[in-house]
C-alpha cells in the first residue's frame, strides 16, 4: 500500500539547535497515529514539517504520487495548538473563509460543517461570534474549520489541551469516527492514556528523534512493561532537553527592545520580617 504521507531522513535545525534529526516515517490511510512526547521533544516541529509550514533543513516530505506537501495542502486539515480564530467573525464565517481559500462551494462546506457540528454538539453556536467562546468551543470550531474542505489527512496538535472532561471526550469520539469512516489522523499529545484510547499506532518522539514506533501492545512487549506509561519511561530514560521548538533567532528590533526594558542589575532577595 502506498503511504499518504512520507518523511525521508528529515532534519530541522534552528541556528545551532537541532530540533529534528533523521526522521523517516510512512503514514497510511485509515489510521490514527499518535505523536507522543514531552515538552521540547519535537512534536510540534514535526507536525509543522508535515503540514508544509516548516521546510526541512534536510530530507524530503511528500504525499501520495511523490508530490511535495507544499503543492497539495488541500489534502491536509490542520488544527494547531493555538486556534487562530478571527474573534470578530462568527464560527461559520471563520469556517467559510477557510473553505473558500480551498475553493470549496459554500453549500458543500456548510453541509460538512453542520454534520460534524452536530457530533460536537455546537450546531446552535455556528452563528455566534467566536470572541466570547470558551477554550473548548474555540477548539471545536478549529476542528470544524479543518474538516470543511474534506481533507485526506487531519493533523492535530494537542487537540484536547485545556479542555474540560466532556469536551475532550467529544473530540476523541470525533477522531475515532473519522477513522471508522476511512480517515487518517495524526494526533500529537503528551497524554499517554489519551494516546492509548484513540491511537492504533504510537510514535514516541524524544529529543528530536523517534525512539519507538508501534501499537501500544508492541511498545509494552518491547519494553517488558505492563502499561504504556512504563514503556514510555523506559524508552525515554535519557534526560529531556529544554523546549526548543520555537528557538528562532530574535530580530534586531526584538533584541533592542529586550536591552531597553530588561534590568541588568541583580535583584536582591528581601526576607519577610
Amino acid at each position: 500500500m502506498e503511504p499518504l504521507l512520507r518523511l525521508t531522513d528529515v532534519k530541522k535545525s534552528f541556528g545551532d539547535i537541532q530540533a529534528i534529526e533523521h526522521v523517516s516515517l510512512d503514514i497510511y490511510k485509515n489510521s490514527v497515529v499518535g505523536l507522543v512526547g514531552g515538552n521540547g521533544a519535537g512534536k510540534t516541529t514535526l507536525l509543522r514539517i508535515m503540514s508544509g509550514v516548516y521546510r526541512p533543513t534536510e530530507g524530503d516530505v511528500t504525499l501520495a504520487n511523490n508530490r511535495p506537501v507544499a503543492e497539495m495542502r488541500s489534502v491536509l486539515g490542520v488544527v494547531p495548538e493555538s486556534t487562530g480564530l478571527y474573534s470578530k467573525l462568527t464560527a461559520w464565517e471563520n469556517i467559510r473563509y477557510h473553505s473558500r481559500l480551498h475553493g470549496i462551494d459554500d453549500q458543500l462546506a456548510w453541509n460538512r460543517t453542520y454534520r460534524f457540528a452536530r457530533l460536537l454538539d455546537i450546531e446552535d453556536s455556528l452563528h455566534r461570534y467566536t470572541e466570547g467562546f470558551s477554550r473548548g468551543m474555540k477548539q471545536k470550531t478549529a476542528l470544524l474549520r479543518s474538516l470543511a474542505h474534506g481533507p485526506q489527512i487531519l493533523l492535530l496538535d494537542e487537540p484536547t489541551g485545556g479542555l474540560d472532561v466532556t469536551s475532550a471526550r467529544t473530540v476523541r469520539s470525533l477522531v475515532r469516527k473519522l477513522k471508522d469512516e476511512g480517515g487518517t489522523v495524526i494526533y500529537s499529545t503528551h497524554h499517554l492514556a489519551e494516546a492509548q484510547q484513540v491511537c492504533d499506532r504510537i510514535i514516541i518522539v524524544h529529543n528530536g528523534v523517534i525512539q519507538a514506533d508501534g501499537t501500544p501492545e508492541e511498545l509494552m512487549t518491547l519494553t517488558n512493561s505492563q502499561t504504556l506509561e512504563e514503556a514510555y519511561v523506559s524508552l525515554t530514560s535519557e534526560t529531556a532537553r529544554p523546549r526548543m521548538e520555537e528557538s528562532e533567532t530574535p530580530s534586531k528590533f526584538s533584541a533592542m527592545w529586550r536591552r531597553l526594558f530588561t534590568p541588568t542589575g541583580k535583584l536582591e532577595v528581601v526576607e519577610d520580617e
